[in-house]
């Protein structure tokens, strides 16, 4: 027999694996700083390039490489970004001045294939907040377009992250969502390079999948608790269907404008949500008749966290709607790249063993819950 199968074909083995990838989660989120995009605001009037950028500039003080980081607590530089976050504003702001030319480094800026010199006008650090997220920070650069400038091209080196990039003062103007090391294509200084419905729906589908994986540690446990209560497949598409009728309605409203709940109110409760969940499956072996509504309720808190990040992020004004439901697209792509390989890696092999719920299920189930409730009393008291 071979490795894996001896590995597959032993109860304390499938336990270990399940157990160990829980707990990594729970370990990486506990006092987890997630990476979230950058954004940058970029206007070109009179012959001058500005852009205001939103950025987690302890991240870059540490000099921390954010490609393809999902928290800061992944690297070796940790401990440094977490002493960055604890400076008062003034402080940050002054080692963000002296290590400046190793940030001017990564910047790029090119007018019809040639390079445009940045100039900082300055930064500025908010206040310290709460210790668990990013500090938002904001850098505001400028540059002097050589005369009869057309096209204008802006990156960044890839240790710095995502970028969101919007054109925001001239109509039809560009917004990308761009990967780490990504060069936006040539934009227009007048307008005329907004993405179309098609283009636009294509570029938002990777910024909610990018939620969920990797990013959407307490989603991910909440799907996990939605696929733990049964080996049947009928419950799980009825708690799945459930679920994403309500969070795309809340998505939707929030990202209107029409609903807004404070991130201290919802995150709490998400984190409740999951505990529920996982408590429930232990108590019970099937779908009962109240547990889609109560998902469904659940999902509307869902939705409003998935709107939250659309807030931060924005939505083309023009492209509203492709890119609301190509947001939406990518979540539920997540949400089935989640169940998925949980099926490939527990429930194709042992759903049907008589000791799947006892060994598998139910431990699993509890481990979900205490995570659940940590963020909840973390986020309700720390």
């Amino acid at each position: 027999m071979s490795v894996v199968g001896i590995f597959m074909s032993s109860k304390n083995g499938v336990w270990a694996l399940l157990s160990t990838l829980i707990l990594v989660l729970f370990t990486q989120s506990l006092s987890a700083h997630e990476v979230t995009p950058s954004i940058g605001d970029l206007s070109t009037n009179d012959g001058k390039f500005t852009l205001e950028l939103r950025v987690n500039l302890e991240a870059f003080v540490a000099g921390i490489d954010l490609d393809g980081v999902e928290n800061t607590n992944d690297t070796d530089k940790a401990g440094s970004y977490d002493a960055l976050r604890k400076l008062p504003p003034e402080d940050l702001q002054k080692l963000a001045n002296e290590n400046w030319a190793l940030i001017e480094s990564g910047l790029f800026l090119t007018s019809s294939g040639t390079s445009v010199p940045i100039i900082l006008n300055g930064i500025k650090v908010s206040e310290i907040g709460d210790l668990t997220v990013p500090r938002p920070s904001f850098i505001s650069l400028s540059a002097s377009l050589p005369k009869g400038t057309e096209n204008i091209r802006f990156g960044w080196d890839k240790r710095f992250g995502t970028l969101v990039l919007r054109h925001i003062d001239v109509e039809d103007g560009y917004t990308g969502y761009l990967r780490s090391g990504e060069i936006s294509p040539e934009i227009p200084i007048i307008g005329g390079s907004r993405l179309n419905g098609f283009q636009t729906f294509m570029s938002y589908i990777p910024i909610g999948f990018d939620h969920i994986l990797p990013k959407g540690l307490d989603h991910i446990l909440f799907v996990l608790g939605l696929f733990f209560l049964s080996i049947h497949l009928r419950p799980l598409l009825w708690q799945v269907t459930a679920f994403t009728l309500a969070h795309t309605v809340t998505l939707a409203l929030g990202a209107l404008g029409w609903v807004s709940v404070s991130p201290a109110i919802v995150e709490p409760l998400i984190a409740a949500s999951i505990t529920f969940v996982a408590i429930e499956n232990v108590f019970t072996s099937g779908l009962s008749k109240w547990r889609p509504f109560v998902i469904f309720g659940f999902g509307l808190l869902h939705g409003l966290g998935f709107a939250s990040v659309l807030g931060e992020i924005g939505l083309p004004e023009d492209q509203f709607f492709p890119a609301l439901i190509a947001f939406n697209v990518g979540v539920e792509l997540g949400q089935l790249t989640v169940i998925s390989l949980t099926f490939l890696a527990v429930g194709y092999w042992f759903r049907h063993k008589d000791w799947y719920r006892k060994r598998i299920s139910n431990p699993a189930s509890l481990l979900i819950a205490a995570v659940g409730a940590y963020w909840f009393f973390e986020r309700v008291f720390f």
